[in-house]
């Protein structure tokens, strides 16, 4: 009874796991992208006669709906050439119309509203970078030429001489493109046409998928041009391995060029220099890796770091739910079309280029700074987990970081407020400067203060610290003494504002899209805080509509810490965490998780009790409850998470009310940095409105999580858990003893004794020590003992399951075959049917070779396909083979 209990309970956990996780990973994704529209034309480029490769095809994209002739068209080139490489998708030659058309529309729109002042970008730990001298066009001179090559719709994620060829192809595209452009450039020369920019030197690549590594692999070609090529932004790429090696000439090619790469940004130093320091080979080459985040179920976001290949000085990668303007996290294949995703890299790509020579610019840190600047945001890491800033207060708030003078006069804002509260409250643009005394407001240690509203920096609010008092509103402190902090200010995204009741009732909240925060350090030396809204006309004689709203506060960051212990974590699983969030509540509450959100979503919801609407008594008291929170909806701005992960970094949840919060990260598997075990959750809650809150763990976003991670891990073991079963099944047989069955050898798995030894606790004690005999970090114990186990639970399942099944199909033939065979052996005695006896003894040799043979076939099959899946797990399997044979 004990052995069948263990069977049956860990068959239970196998089927609710891989059930659950299906139907989470099953269920339809809202991505809020934006869909992209284009009238696409592909123009064949002509090949030469010598290439190898004629199965291949290069193409230029042109939008519009008119029709144009190819020829002429191709003789005109004059912009910059971009070449897109599809990557392990059929009809991939259709996959760049999306930047074509956003790019050629973001040409003749000129480039994106941008504030009059812009957070520097959070560019790196310890990073020597000067923004001050990378400066953005305010218009656009030179149009993208997108070039795109035809690979066949070729699989290049399954062999790695198919993305040899692949690179190869690309470098004569590569040559190819220059050459037209020389061709374009000299026959207008010759036409007596005049020459407005100059010719290009480089073709600046975009790659999807497998094709991003496909644009890496040309770069280190040997016959690929010097300097042909050296800006490279990948979409969805694995940079590091391959997502799923079914080839072991995938991973040597990886590894080869990946060498290449390492050694391309490597300084000389041997003898072969001569005792002078080379210039490195790819010190002109940037790279930019985009990764889609955890709604990318094909390629995860640790397969896409450029950690080790390429250094921080040449490039980085970034994740888009973290990307300016963009803050969504897609599929591998909605990459490509996601319109706010595709604008914002068409705009970028528009910014490389150089004004006065109409080329990308030549120096790599230029290139770089743009790319920092338009795609990166400015949200610091230690805003997320409230530490206090180790820079000065002079270095921090330069005086030259101004808002222009012209913006609108401070000298006609209204009579000035001083304001008595630690909570500050800004309803309208009412043209008044208000005044914090932050000696005053920021005893009994609330030495932190945090301001969320949706009014535009500069243009619209603007934020001073003054060692001084002010007399009076008309005497003006000099600017010498007061430092503007404007250029704190945090943008973050910002949901639909919601609906008033009436027009002009000023009760609804506008969605905060940005954040100023400061540390005791930030406001060392300084006396008063002043907060400037610019002015605004009122409407039709009455009060302006209530689209503004400001809301700033004094606090301590313990008021507002909640922690979520693992004892909390397991009673979350079955019954939630309820926090109650009263009236003047910290605006800031800083979720400290012991787990990660990346295997364990955290399932969060906020409903407002009360924002001061008292009962009425009129309606029953469900009525008033559903109305109350409709209208407290509108009264209390909507709340926002902001997640930090070490692995795949910030992560926004605008206009929160009730949703489940995941990052795309790795826990339980080896890290440089243990912070991959740990989520900071930011909360920026309205303090005017009351909230119940409950959180816990998500079960079947957990379940499906695990899924998506350790599926290959669970695969091979369940293969190690039928080997040694049959190994079990083979000893018994040598030795003359009864042959135990599949089930009972797979619930001796299951027991303290060698089998779980070997299978469970060896590995998870090998994997824990080899490291530190590299001197490398471990994994953590805890949550790589736990997912080991629990894998080996699974695996166990699945192969117990399949049993089953097996059994129950071999039943169902067995009862088919005695059938048929009975009705058969009737049909003998009859004179009508001469063959039937004939008919009776094939069907029954017929089922004897099928019974006989399908668990081979099925053994067979399951591991020829798992050592094409996985080279080092084949290599396993045909140990254990080599050794149950030899026993």
């Amino acid at each position: 009874l004990k052995a069948k209990f263990r069977v049956a309970f860990i068959l239970l956990i196998t089927l609710w796991l891989g059930l659950v996780g299906f139907y989470s990973l099953s269920k339809p994704i809202s991505n809020g992208c934006a869909m992209t529209y284009m009238y696409p034309t592909y123009i064949p480029i002509p090949m030469l006669e010598n290439v190898a490769f004629k199965k291949y095809g290069l193409y230029l994209y042109h939008e519009g709906w008119r029709k144009i002739d190819f020829n002429d068209h191709i003789r005109k080139l004059s912009g910059v050439p971009v070449l897109f490489i599809p990557g392990n998708v059929a009809k991939c030659l259709k996959t760049v119309r999306s930047l074509g058309a956003e790019s050629h529309r973001a040409y003749q729109g000129g480039p994106l509203r941008l504030n009059l002042y812009e957070a520097f970008p959070n560019f790196g730990e310890g990073e020597d970078f000067d923004f001050k001298n990378i400066s953005l066009p305010n218009k656009y001179n030179t149009v993208l030429d997108w070039f795109t090559v035809d690979l066949e719709g070729e699989h290049s994620a399954m062999d790695g001489r198919i993305l040899q060829e692949h690179s190869e192809y690309v470098v004569y595209a590569i040559h190819r493109i220059l050459d037209q452009y020389k061709e374009s450039h000299n026959n207008r020369a010759r036409a007596g046409a005049s020459v407005a920019v100059s010719q290009p030197k480089s073709v600046i690549l975009v790659g999807h998928s497998m094709g991003g590594f496909v644009a890496r692999a040309a770069v280190v070609h040997p016959n690929l041009r010097k300097f042909a090529v050296e800006t490279i932004v990948t979409l969805s790429t694995p940079h590091l391995t391959p997502p799923v090696p079914f080839q072991p000439s995938l991973s040597h090619y990886y590894e080869s060029v990946n060498r290449e790469w390492r050694k391309g940004y490597m300084i000389c130093t041997s003898q072969k220099c001569n005792g002078h320091l080379s210039v490195p080979s790819l010190s002109h080459v940037v790279v930019i890796s985009i990764s889609g985040g955890y709604n990318d179920y094909q390629v995860r976001t640790k397969l896409e770091f450029l950690d080790g290949i390429v250094p921080d000085s040449h490039g980085f990668m970034i994740s888009s739910v973290s990307m300016k303007n963009v803050w969504l996290s897609m599929e591998h294949q909605v990459i490509l079309w996601c319109n706010q995703l595709v604008v914002q890299v068409s705009h970028t790509l528009l910014s490389l280029i150089d004004m006065k020579t109409g080329q990308p610019f030549s120096d790599s840190q230029q290139r770089l700074g743009i790319f920092v600047k338009m795609l990166q945001n400015g949200i610091p890491k230690n805003f997320i987990s409230m530490k206090q800033s180790h820079q000065p207060s002079d270095s921090l708030f330069p005086l030259a970081s101004k808002c222009p003078n012209d913006v609108w006069n401070e000298d006609e804002l209204q009579k000035d407020f001083y304001i008595q509260d630690k909570t500050l409250t800004i309803l309208a643009m009412d043209g008044r400067r208000r005044w914090l005394d932050i000696e005053k407001l920021s005893r009994y240690g609330k030495d932190y203060f945090v301001f969320v509203t949706n009014l535009s920096p500069c243009t619209e609010v603007r934020l001073h610290l003054w060692p001084g008092r002010n007399t009076s509103a008309s005497d003006s402190l000099p600017n010498t003494r007061g430092v503007e902090v404007t250029s704190k200010m945090i943008r973050i995204p910002s949901g639909p504002t919601p609906r008033q009741i009436e027009p002009g009732s000023q009760t609804e909240q506008a969605p905060p899209s940005y954040v100023f925060w400061l540390d005791p350090l930030g406001m060392h030396g300084f006396r008063f805080l002043t907060i400037s809204v610019a002015p605004r006309p009122t409407v039709s004689g009455g009060p302006p509509p209530a689209v503004s709203m400001g809301i700033g506060q004094f606090f301590e960051p313990k008021e507002g810490n909640e922690i979520f212990s693992s004892d909390l974590l397991i009673r979350s699983l079955y019954k939630k965490k309820h926090l109650n969030l009263g009236t003047d509540h910290p605006l800031v509450v800083n979720l400290k998780l012991s787990f990660s959100i990346g295997l364990l979503p955290l399932s969060l919801s906020l409903t407002p009790t009360d924002c001061g609407i008292q009962n009425s008594g009129i309606l029953g008291e469900d009525s008033e409850d559903l109305e109350a929170d409709k209208v407290c909806r509108l009264r209390c701005f909507p709340p926002v998470a902001l997640a930090w992960d070490a692995t795949s970094g910030l992560h926004v949840f605008p206009n929160l009310y009730s949703e489940t919060l995941v990052v795309d990260s790795f826990p339980a598997l080896w890290s440089p940095s243990q912070d991959t075990e740990k989520t900071s959750i930011l909360l920026l809650v309205d303090p005017h409105c009351s909230y119940k809150t409950a959180l816990g763990v998500s079960l079947t976003g957990a379940a499906g999580r695990f899924l998506l991670l350790y599926y290959s891990e669970v695969c091979g073991l369940c293969f190690a858990v039928v080997f040694f079963a049959l190994m079990r099944q083979a000893y018994a047989w040598d030795f003359d003893m009864p042959v135990p069955s599949i089930l009972f050898a797979v619930e001796s798995n299951l027991r303290l004794t060698k089998p779980l030894l070997f299978l469970a606790v060896m590995p998870i004690i090998i994997a824990i020590s080899f490291p530190s005999l590299l001197s490398q970090s471990p994994p953590p114990p805890v949550s790589f003992s736990t997912i080991s186990v629990l894998c080996y639970a699974v695996s166990n399942g699945i192969v117990v399951l399949v049993t089953l099944l097996s059994q129950f199909l071999f039943f169902i033939a067995g009862c088919t075959h005695a059938f048929v065979k009975k009705r058969l052996q009737l049909l003998e005695t009859n004179a009508r049917f001469p063959r039937a006896r004939s008919c009776s003894d094939f069907c029954s040799k017929a089922v004897r070779i099928l019974q006989l043979n399908a668990v081979g076939v099925t053994l067979s099959t399951a591991v020829a396909v798992t050592c094409l899946v996985h080279p080092a797990l084949g290599l396993f399997v045909s140990i254990i083979s080599h050794a149950s044979r030899c026993h």
